[in-house]
């Protein structure tokens, strides 16, 4: 079976079977929120982060292809 990440909406709907001596239900979806949105905010620097990087490369290559030393083939 394939690794799949979890996404917030995942996390926020995990439900979970209730027993006579369970978890109080409102602290774990309260819990499970938090994480939720602790992820989603991860997860949009992640992107934030992949943008910079991508476009940072690309001024790299430029700065490069201008700047850089020139190979001459004989």
């Amino acid at each position: 079976m394939a690794y799949r990440p979890l996404c917030p909406t995942q996390v926020r709907r995990q439900g979970f079977g209730r027993s006579r001596n369970g978890l109080d239900p409102g602290e774990v979806d309260g819990f499970l929120h938090r994480v939720a949105d602790e992820l989603a905010a991860l997860q949009a620097e992640l992107a934030r982060t992949r943008e910079e990087n991508a476009r940072i490369k690309g001024a790299l290559r430029d700065w490069q292809s201008r700047f850089g030393p020139r190979v001459v083939y004989r």
